[in-house]
């Protein structure tokens, strides 16, 4: 048998896991749709297990994620598209392509040049890419037009406003500076105000979102990676709510039971604990 630790040895498991009669119902039911959820899942707790500095719990996570590759390239070969070999060959290939400083005749490059090196690579793929739609008969993937093309749309908005901005920058569509987009951040809110008092739904939900695609911008001018920026105030607003509720449980009461002005002196509190 396989070791445990054997690639081999995980596409047996999953081969076993989705044979008719003999593998695993829920497996066997499963498609690319009703898996992605999960694979989107299983990457959120891999970058949760790095923010926490846990590397029991990243390799377990990593293991998860991995299946889910596997979990996806055997539904891909048993319709024929592709295997799991495919998979591994397309990365290597495109690792080795995109690398020539590493693999190919281009030597002690900085940084900045093994930048620009990618960047012309990968345009170079995306229109191959194109071509060979156009060749197919296929018109453009909408996603894939113009200065903005290649921002995958199922990322999480937050995430793909930061590369939207960025892609926009590249061509001079940016402010100079961060200053310029806290003056933007402060027209933004003042739109809010404007419709949260005479406007309806969609326009409170739009001038939101305006709002908080400024704030994005305001991060990326600052250095600040905003997911990570917010991941961490999630932590911090945990954390002192649950200093609440251990203070309350203290007295015997729940929050349901607790004044506002009550769990205000209460959060200040934790505050103070922790600067």
């Amino acid at each position: 048998m396989a070791s445990a630790n054997d690639i081999a040895h995980l596409l047996a498991i999953m081969e076993a896991l989705r044979t008719p009669q003999t593998g695993c119902p829920w497996d066997l039911e499963q498609s690319f749709e009703t898996i992605a959820p999960y694979t989107l899942e299983e990457a959120y707790e891999v970058a949760d297990a790095i923010s926490r500095g846990d590397m029991a719990d990243l390799q377990e996570e990593l293991g998860d994620l991995l299946f889910q590759v596997v979990f996806h390239a055997r539904l891909a070969e048993e319709v024929g598209h592709f295997s799991f070999d495919d998979v591994v060959g397309s990365i290597s290939e495109k690792l080795t392509r995109r690398h020539p400083h590493v693999f190919g005749e281009a030597r002690q490059l900085s940084p900045n040049e093994v930048k620009g090196i990618w960047a012309r690579i990968k345009a170079e793929e995306k229109r191959l890419k194109a071509d060979k739609r156009a060749a197919a008969g296929l018109p453009p993937k909408e996603e894939e037009k113009g200065v903005l093309g290649g921002i995958a749309l199922p990322l999480p908005a937050m995430t793909r406003a930061l590369k939207l901005q960025e892609k926009a920058s590249s061509v001079g569509f940016d402010w100079n500076d961060a200053h310029a987009v806290l003056a933007k951040i402060r027209e933004e809110t003042d739109e809010v105000e404007e419709a949260l008092s005479e406007g309806g739904p969609e326009a409170i939900r739009e001038e939101i979102g305006d709002l908080l695609f400024a704030v994005v911008n305001l991060a990326r001018h600052a250095g600040v990676e905003p997911e990570r920026a917010l991941r961490g105030t999630n932590e911090k607003f945990t954390r002192r709510f649950r200093y609440i509720e251990q203070m309350l449980e203290a007295e015997n009461r729940a929050p349901e039971v607790a004044s506002l002005e009550e769990m205000e002196a209460l959060w200040q509190q934790a505050k103070r604990q922790e600067s």
